[in-house]
């Protein structure tokens, strides 16, 4: 089963590297968290995450990191 992972937009690099590790991505955007393994987000000071967000799950924040550092925290999170 493919693991999949919410990306927030403007993150294509990021997108591309988790697909080509072999995951499979969805927008955060606008979309239903459903079967969700994993959240990627900028971390450029925005909190798209609402504070009573009711769902438990790793929130990766890409500011600093490369692509490949992203899929190997994901990697290591979801072994």
């Amino acid at each position: 089963m493919y693991k999949i992972i919410a990306v927030e937009d403007g993150l294509s690099n990021v997108t591309q590297a988790l697909h080509n590790a072999g995951f499979k991505t969805t927008p955060l955007e606008g979309e239903p968290l459903k079967n969700v393994r994993a959240v990627v987000v900028k971390g450029d000071g925005t909190d798209i995450l609402a504070q009573d967000w009711p769902v438990k799950m790793p929130v990766i924040n890409a500011s600093g990191r490369s692509a490949d550092e992203i899929v190997d925290v994901l990697r290591d999170r979801l072994s």
